[in-house]
């Protein structure tokens, strides 16, 4: 057995290549002013336990669903990692291996109960101090699709570091780069699902390197081979142990490895029901569950075969039992063997130590908010801007449907008896109605990636998710102004409405603000609603309800029920339609040159008397309309801010 598994490490190392990297990392690490000195470290986790309470039933089957039962997803975990070395945690699936890496890295839900110690260098550590002293990379790799290697990784650094000038932050993304063998990438897009850039390999690198920028010396790695081949997963766990060597520890989650990886990791945890049944290095697994009586047969991979002893098989009854028969014999054995009293002999003399060392925390300083919205900013700018055909698109998507209207209405008639006063309102009532959704399918479309991303990164600490929000607002401005005037431009014009230039800027001005309340009202519900797809029905459903009770169209203001009518002033409809009303038909004369007029088609001769009988008292407000329009965009503004906040306790990890 000992003869089979004893591969090298230099047979899996990342070559030469890869070796003139690791040389070129301290030349430049010592040209920024941070070549590491820091003494070793150690990561010792005393007793780590998390349980949820779940319902029993669905939520119609109110009996069931009152009564709770409580799951126990970790379970007395404990284990010991000393500085310069990577432990590999296995385990089948729901054995609880993510959760583990959760508890330690501070991203467990609220919704359970985590007991436990986490101590570095023998020093306790306060649950709110896990996130500053851990980098986690998570299994997916959110990133964006057209920003460049370096520029993913330089923006980082502006969002982590402070007092860094330009040419310190380009030596240390570079420093990066060359410490995981990106340098040969650096100005290739990361791309995605709809255009090609660097490989996934390469993707789950600029992971890694982004979490490497604040100096982590402890790393947590969740399942970092999944979706990879077998030789690109092979390189990922190579790349992690050379981390290791460079004075860090690197815990790390890994499904299905490959044998000659076996002696790479210097200590290996297998987990089973939320338990550990084994920690330890890899020959002293090799005679522990020899030595339990379960060897590992020749040619085959200890990895699949000792995860395979010490899984639950829960396909019947009679195999769960039986199954966890086995699992719970070898973990008593390990919990009275040598290596577990070694393991805790390690962590008490940790903690006993009088000379022990400062906690490494990650580097804590970072710009301040202004700053950090402005990096935000740039980066959301030049990642969507190039976008081609989603630019086209935003620009040119009002202007489509400007010229459904125009071919529909083809020319504005100045004779009452041919519908001079049903087409102008139409027109107004399409601008209102249908700008909103305009914006909505933006923001469904673009917004969900960087919400993905924000999830992330805030919890990692370099920014607030709301930050994010108003970056993305911000950067929406431009290209809805821009949009909304290219459409009023042409559709204003075209079917000649009234043709006075202060009433075509009044028009854009006020088209406008529904566009961006769309979108606006559309970011906010996703701040808090998971699904796109419920957004978007939540979205259609307002703007509707909107439409029915503030626009004044279906049914006049005076007729409404008195609830309705305090509803409609809290609605943006009602005074972008009394708005551009007034804007259309204040002082305009109609013809009737109807040969045989019906009783009633030349009662209306001033666009004035359309004012006077539906929007009773609007020439007057016309400022007033104007000023709680626009009011509308910071108090979403601020609603925004507030979903992000709360969407800092939904998001689940």
């Amino acid at each position: 057995m000992n003869r089979l598994y004893s591969v090298q490490l230099d047979q899996v190392s990342p070559g030469n290549e890869a070796r003139e990297s690791f040389k070129f990392v301290s030349e430049v690490m010592k040209d920024v002013g941070e070549e590491r000195t820091e003494p070793c470290c150690c990561l010792s986790v005393s007793k780590m336990s998390y349980s949820v309470s779940e319902r029993v039933g669905p939520w119609w089957d109110l009996p069931s669903y009152r009564k709770r039962w409580t799951r126990q997803i970790l379970n007395d975990v404990s284990f010991h990692v000393d500085s310069g070395q990577i432990m590999g945690i296995l385990g089948n699936s729901g054995s609880g291996k993510t959760t583990l890496l959760d508890a330690i890295s501070g991203r467990i839900g609220n919704s359970g109960t985590l007991s436990g110690e986490v101590f570095v260098n023998g020093r306790k550590l306060a649950r709110e101090e896990y996130q500053d002293c851990f980098s986690y990379v998570l299994q997916s790799d959110n990133l964006l699709s057209y920003l460049t290697v370096e520029e993913t990784l330089t923006y980082t650094a502006q969002l982590a570091l402070k007092n860094y000038s330009a040419n310190a932050i380009h030596k240390k993304v570079s420093a990066v780069m060359a410490e995981l063998s990106l340098s040969h990438v650096a100005h290739s897009v990361i791309g995605g699902r709809i255009f090609p850039g660097i490989s996934g390999g390469e993707r789950r690198r600029v992971s890694i390197a982004s979490q490497l920028l604040q100096d982590p010396r402890v790393i947590l790695l969740d399942e970092p081979t999944t979706g990879l081949d077998s030789m690109t997963a092979n390189q990922i766990v190579v790349l992690l142990a050379e981390l290791a060597r460079r004075n860090r520890i690197v815990v790390v989650t890994i499904h299905q490895p490959r044998s000659e990886l076996f002696r790479l990791f210097s200590r290996i945890a297998v987990m089973s029901r939320g338990e550990l049944v084994f920690c330890g290095q890899p020959e002293e697994m090799v005679d522990f569950f020899s030595q339990c009586g379960y060897e590992c047969p020749e040619y085959c991979n200890p990895f699949d075969i000792y995860v395979d002893f010490t899984s639950v098989d829960t396909r019947s009854s009679e195999r769960e039992a039986a199954t966890f028969s086995r699992m719970h014999e070898i973990m008593c054995s390990y919990q009275t063997s040598v290596i577990y009293r070694s393991m805790l002999g390690k962590m008490t003399q940790s903690l006993q130590r009088h000379d022990k060392a400062a906690i490494p925390f990650k580097s804590k300083e970072s710009p301040g908010g202004a700053a950090k919205l402005g990096v935000l900013l740039r980066r959301t700018m030049r990642n969507l801007s190039r976008d081609r055909m989603g630019v086209i698109m935003r620009l040119s998507q009002n202007l489509i449907y400007g010229l459904f209207v125009a071919f529909f209405v083809m020319h504005l008639d100045m004779d009452v008896a041919k519908g001079a006063v049903q087409d102008r309102i139409g027109i107004i009532y399409q601008s209102v109605g249908a700008s909103p959704y305009t914006g909505m399918l933006n923001a469904v479309a673009l917004f969900p990636a960087l919400r993905a991303i924000s999830d992330q990164e805030s919890q990692d600490g370099l920014y607030s998710k709301w930050q994010m929000f108003l970056a993305y607002i911000f950067h929406i401005l431009p290209f809805s102004i821009l949009s909304i005037f290219i459409f009023t431009s042409f559709l204003y014009w075209t079917v000649g409405m009234h043709p006075e230039t202060w009433r075509f800027l009044c028009f854009t001005a006020v088209v406008m603000v529904p566009h961006i309340i769309g979108e606006l009202m559309t970011v906010v519900l996703l701040g808090v609603v998971q699904d796109p797809n419920m957004v978007n029905t939540g979205m259609a459903l307002l703007n509707i309800a909107g439409i029915l009770v503030g626009s004044g169209f279906l049914r006049s203001m005076a007729q409404m029920p008195t609830v309705f009518q305090w509803l409609s002033y809290l609605t943006y409809q009602k005074y972008s339609c009394e708005l551009l009303i007034v804007t259309e038909f204040h002082g305009l004369h109609f013809t009737c040159n109807h040969s045989k007029p019906l009783p009633g088609d030349c009662l209306i001769t001033q666009g004035d008397q359309i004012i006077d009988e539906g929007y009773p008292g609007a020439l007057s407000r016309y400022t007033l309309d104007f000023v709680l329009l626009y009011s509308f965009l910071p108090a979403l503004l601020l609603l925004g801010m507030l979903s992000f906040k709360i969407r800092d306790r939904l998001v689940l990890h």
